[in-house]
C-alpha cells in the first residue's frame, strides 16, 4: 500500500513524487516510457520556475548540463523593439531552457533520491475505485504483458495533453477553447545568446538558447493554416522566419538544422477538473494552452508544489485528504486562469492598433519593459503591469499568490 501513486514521470509528474516523498509519504511513480527520453517541448523555464528548481534543490544540477541563463530578452513588433527581463524571483532573474530529455532524467532521478520507487515501462490501463467511487490505485501492464495492481490513498494524473488518466477518473473539461495556433520548430548551432520574440500579423518566432551552443527556433501559424502549412512545413517555417525575424533568417541561412523539423497542430486549450474522490490531476493532463508562451513546465512545477503544500499532512487523514484536494482544485484554477485567457490573447497573431499603442508606450522605458517581461513570465498579472510599485524581488510564495 502506497500513499501516494504518480502516472508519468516527466516535469509534472516527477515534481508532484519528488514532493511527495519528502514530506515522508511513500510513493510509487510509473511511466510508460523508458528514460532518457525527448518530448515536443519549447524547453524554456520561467522565473518563477527556476525560483522552485532552486527551492528544491535541483536547480544546479539543470545548470551542470551547459544551458545558459537567459537574462536578456528581446521583442520585435512592426516599429518597436522591446528589451529587458523580468523582476527576479526569489533572487532568480535568469531563465533556463534544458533540453528536456536532460531536465526530465535529473528530476526523475532526484524523486528517486528523496525515496520514490520509479518503474519506468508501465503502462496505466485502469484506476482502481472502491463501491464509493474513491480512486485507491492503478492496474497496470508491463512491457513484457504480464498486469499488476498497486494501491494508493490518493493517485495522481500527470500524463500530459491526451491524458488517458483523465479520461479513467471522468474529469470533466470545465473550460475549453478551440486550436488557436500550430507551431514547427528545430535546432540551429549558435545563433544568439538570449530568448528573442519576433510577432508580425499572422506570425511569430521565437528562440530559446539550450544546450550545446544550439538554439531552437519556432515558428508559429494560425491554426487555419495547419492543412496548408503541413504539406510544405520546412518550407514554410523558413519562409515565416525570414519574413517575420530577417535578421535572425539571415543568421541561418547558409546553415542546416541540428535536427529534423518538429511539430504540431494538436495545441489544446482547456482546463479539466483538478481533483476528485482519491485522485488529482497536475500539468497539462489537467491544464493546457498554446505554447507561444513556454508556459507549461512553470506551470507544470508551481501545480505539483501547490498539490502538495494542500494535501501537506493530511493524506493519511480521509477528511483532511478531501478538503485538501478541495482546495487543490480551487486554487490551481486561480493560479492560472490569468494567464490561459493571456496567452489565448497571443496566439490570436493579432496585430492590434491599440496593442502597438501601448507598447509604444513601454518601449524605452526599462522599469516598464522588465514589467512587461514579468507578465509574459507570470511574475505579475496583467492588470498589474501598468500599476506603479516599488522594483522588488518576489519570492515563490508571493508569486504563487499574485498570480
Amino acid at each position: 500500500m502506497y500513499d501516494v501513486i504518480v502516472v508519468g514521470a516527466r516535469c509534472a509528474g516527477a515534481s508532484t513524487a519528488m514532493l511527495f516523498a519528502r514530506a515522508g509519504y511513500r510513493v510509487l511513480m510509473l511511466d510508460r516510457a523508458e528514460f532518457p527520453r525527448d518530448t515536443l517541448s519549447t524547453l524554456y523555464i520561467h522565473q518563477p520556475g527556476v525560483a522552485l528548481l532552486r527551492r528544491w534543490g535541483v536547480l544546479d544540477k539543470v545548470i551542470a548540463t551547459g544551458c545558459p541563463p537567459l537574462d536578456r530578452a528581446v521583442y520585435r513588433i512592426a516599429d518597436i523593439r522591446i528589451e529587458g527581463c523580468s523582476i527576479p524571483v526569489d533572487g532568480h532573474r535568469a531563465a533556463y531552457a534544458p533540453r528536456r530529455y536532460l531536465l526530465d532524467e535529473i528530476l526523475a532521478d532526484a524523486a528517486v533520491a528523496s525515496g520514490v520507487e520509479f518503474r519506468q515501462g508501465r503502462t496505466v490501463t485502469e484506476v482502481l475505485s472502491d463501491d464509493e467511487g474513491q480512486a485507491i490505485g492503478v492496474r497496470c501492464r508491463t512491457s513484457d504483458g504480464a498486469t499488476t495492481e498497486e494501491h494508493a490513498r490518493l493517485v495522481v494524473g500527470a500524463d500530459g495533453m491526451r491524458s488517458r488518466f483523465a479520461t479513467m477518473v471522468d474529469s470533466r473539461i470545465t473550460t475549453e477553447h478551440p486550436a488557436a495556433t500550430c507551431a514547427y520548430y528545430t535546432y540551429w548551432e549558435g545563433v544568439t545568446d538570449r530568448f528573442e520574440l519576433y510577432e508580425a500579423p499572422g506570425r511569430w518566432v521565437g528562440t530559446v538558447p539550450t544546450n550545446d551552443n544550439a538554439t531552437l527556433i519556432a515558428a508559429y501559424f494560425p491554426q487555419s493554416e495547419f492543412e496548408r502549412v503541413r504539406k510544405d512545413a520546412m518550407g514554410a517555417y523558413l519562409e515565416a522566419v525570414r519574413d517575420t525575424a530577417p535578421e535572425l533568417y539571415a543568421k541561418i541561412a547558409a546553415q542546416s538544422p541540428l535536427e529534423r523539423l518538429h511539430g504540431t497542430g494538436d495545441q489544446r486549450n482547456y482546463f479539466r477538473e483538478a481533483a476528485g474522490l482519491g485522485w488529482a490531476l497536475v500539468g497539462d493532463a489537467g491544464h493546457h494552452k498554446d505554447s507561444i508562451t513556454a508556459r507549461g513546465i512553470t506551470d507544470a512545477f508551481r501545480q505539483a508544489q501547490l498539490l502538495a503544500d494542500c494535501i501537506g499532512t493530511g493524506l493519511r487523514d480521509p477528511d483532511k485528504l478531501l478538503d485538501g484536494l478541495e482546495e487543490y482544485a480551487y486554487q490551481r484554477d486561480e493560479l492560472l486562469l490569468d494567464a490561459y485567457h493571456s496567452t489565448l490573447s497571443v496566439a490570436e497573431l493579432e496585430v492590434a492598433e491599440h496593442r502597438l499603442s501601448m507598447l509604444r508606450t513601454v518601449a524605452g522605458d526599462q522599469d516598464l519593459m522588465d514589467r512587461y517581461f514579468a507578465t509574459l513570465a507570470g511574475v505579475i498579472r496583467v492588470e498589474e503591469f501598468f500599476t506603479p510599485r516599488p522594483h522588488r524581488d518576489t519570492s515563490p510564495s508571493e508569486d504563487t499568490a499574485g498570480v
